[in-house]
């Protein structure tokens, strides 16, 4: 397991948008809602094992029936990571994959809920995630890909 600090953590770029407000508090039955949720994380490096970790959390929420949109939140939050002197590539992955945005994610997910209490909507609070399988899954995601690319 690859060792490292997080120097700092900080919100980087944070935005709210709920394109239908008032009218959508003004009708009485709106429907159901549905959410879509997605999650990247970007690994910028830099000189003396330094690295930006930025966690990307996107939460589009809207109507089933017409699509119109509730809200949308887009959050980037960031660690500074200074890492141990590493030579396995795959622990130093990990740790800026997993063990880093699984340290950045209780933050983002503060934000958000207090965001959606704070617009007058009933406050989401995002479940956790497991980013060792999302991990794993874009990491086969990526091998399947690979032999269609040599084609």
């Amino acid at each position: 397991m690859a060792k490292f600090n997080i120097i700092t953590q900080f919100l980087k770029d944070f935005s709210f948008e709920s394109p239908n407000v008032p009218e959508l508090f003004f009708k009485q039955d709106n429907g159901q809602a549905k959410l879509e949720i997605n999650i990247d994380i970007q690994i910028k490096g830099a000189e003396n094992n330094l690295f930006m970790v930025d966690l990307i959390v996107k939460v589009h929420s809207k109507l089933e029936k017409d699509e119109k949109s509730i809200f949308l939140i887009e959050s980037t939050y960031s660690g500074l990571v200074q890492m141990e002197e590493e030579k396995d590539e795959e622990a130093k992955r990990r740790a800026l994959l997993i063990e880093v945005p699984t340290l950045l994610f209780p933050s983002v997910r503060a934000l958000i809920t207090r965001m959606t209490a704070e617009s007058g909507f009933p406050a989401f609070v995002m479940q956790p995630v497991d980013f060792e399988k999302l991990y794993e899954d874009k990491k086969k995601q990526s091998q399947a890909a690979a032999p269609a690319n040599n084609k």
